[in-house]
């Protein structure tokens, strides 16, 4: 008779979730308080969480459906609710419908990504994110309120910006531009000491002026979805942009299906 399996739940990956869940809730209030740079410090810790959970729970190999699904509801918080209503209480509130409408577009698109997201997760390749992941939108909006605070510039004053910007990011979300995911780095092997010096350098450069090169780290990373789609292909059709994953997924498999047919025909002639 088998050993009946032990109920419950890893607790260090589940933890670092329950940590970045925490920074998002905590950018919140502090948005309503008034405090946006420290709202917008917290996206970047709650990224820092994001990032460290998923990897933790594969070192240490404790993956579980139940942490997978909690991420995911802590993204939809520290990276959909929490950026929205930020700007929304730093710049949008003034606008009107024009304002919470730029904030319901993030919102909507950040759950639409995070849904897309868990759909695609055994078929995508990991070497890209279709369409703009939900921290890095994040971090483009808080990006922007931190450099606002940062050179005492009022949201009110800039507004439209930060209504058109932080729209963008919604859409930029759901697209299927194709964005760099950086998993195919290679953390374990040996690197040039050169390599070394070059992330110290960008930690002092980071250093000097946070948010500013934040900012203009993750506007470039945005651009770069755009720009490297647009070169890769020889027409730019509307499913380059928008349309359903779901076909691009059957056209995949057809392909697939089709390459494999033809290596066992080689194989037979050979």
């Amino acid at each position: 008779m088998s050993e009946q399996k032990r109920r419950g739940i890893y607790l260090l990956p589940n933890l670092l979730t329950t940590a970045g869940l925490f920074s998002g809730f905590f950018a919140v209030v502090s948005s309503m308080n008034g405090r946006f740079e420290a709202a917008a410090v917290a996206i970047f810790i709650a990224m820092i969480f994001d990032g460290l959970d998923g990897r933790v729970a594969r070192m240490t190999n404790t993956q579980s459906a139940f942490g997978a699904e909690y991420d995911s509801m802590a993204d939809m918080v520290s990276f959909g609710m929490a950026p929205a209503l930020i700007a929304y209480n730093w710049g949008l509130s003034d606008l009107g419908k024009i304002g919470w409408l730029a904030a319901f577009i993030y919102v909507a698109g950040a759950a639409l990504r995070l849904a897309r997201f868990n759909t695609q997760l055994g078929t995508a390749d990991k070497r890209y994110f279709q369409g703009l992941a939900s921290p890095a939108a994040a971090a483009l909006v808080a990006g922007l309120v931190w450099v606002g605070v940062e050179y005492n510039v009022q949201g009110s004053d800039i507004g439209i910006v930060v209504a058109i910007l932080t729209g963008l990011s919604g859409l930029l979300m759901v697209s299927n531009f194709k964005y760099n995911s950086f998993k195919e780095l290679n953390l374990h092997g040996k690197v040039p000491f050169v390599a070394l010096l070059v992330i110290l350098l960008i930690f002092v450069v980071v250093a000097t002026e946070p948010a500013l090169v934040l900012f203009i780290a993750f506007a470039l990373y945005a651009l770069a979805g755009p720009v490297n789609t647009f070169r890769s292909v020889d027409k730019v059709r509307l499913e380059h942009v928008l349309g359903d994953p779901e076909e691009e997924d059957a056209d995949f498999g057809r392909e697939e299906t089709k390459d494999k047919a033809s290596d066992a025909v080689n194989q037979e002639v050979k």
